[in-house]
């Protein structure tokens, strides 16, 4: 077993999260099921309202308690918050082992890595758990360069010119 096919985003430059929507929206609409499951962004993020409107075709799950980005948490927010990421994370495994649906697009959980949250060990047990029809798409800044050999393309985003 394992995912047919995994892809990363990743990289400092902006765009990672639209891409991997970017091709949710592709599969989507060749009639393709699509769950997404966010982390670190809080459950307030302006992205999850426009995301919402892309509901039924792409489901959207976000299982942050705060409202705020992880990186705006006291100390013992982000402690609560690491279980809720870990239950996003669980539910992204049972997901793809299961092939509850044909891609499941994990947004910013290669930034989990350096947070220390989870190990890289972990992204590819969730690979290789996946279902054998399942499509991945992982983003985040971290190149995560330990799980390359698992995965079949990596397109890191960076900014070249900014105002």
């Amino acid at each position: 077993m394992g995912a047919m096919d995994v892809q990363m985003y990743c990289g400092t430059g902006s765009g990672r999260s639209a891409a991997a929507i970017g091709q949710g929206i592709r599969y989507a609409c060749s009639g393709k099921s699509v769950f997404m499951v966010c982390f670190l962004k809080g459950k307030a993020s302006m992205e999850y309202d426009f995301l919402r409107r892309l509901e039924p075709e792409i489901k959207l799950f976000c299982f942050d308690k705060f409202d705020a980005d992880y990186s705006s948490l006291r100390e013992e927010e982000r402690q609560e918050e690491r279980l809720h990421i870990r239950n996003g994370l669980n539910y992204g495994r049972k997901v793809a082992a299961t092939s509850e649906c044909d891609v499941l697009i994990l947004d910013e959980v290669l930034d989990l890595v350096p947070l220390g949250i989870i190990d890289e060990a972990e992204l590819i047990s969730l690979i290789e758990a996946a279902g054998d029809d399942v499509r991945l798409i992982f983003t985040g800044k971290d190149k995560c360069e330990k799980i390359w050999p698992y995965v079949n393309r990596v397109t890191e985003v960076s900014t070249l010119k900014q105002p």
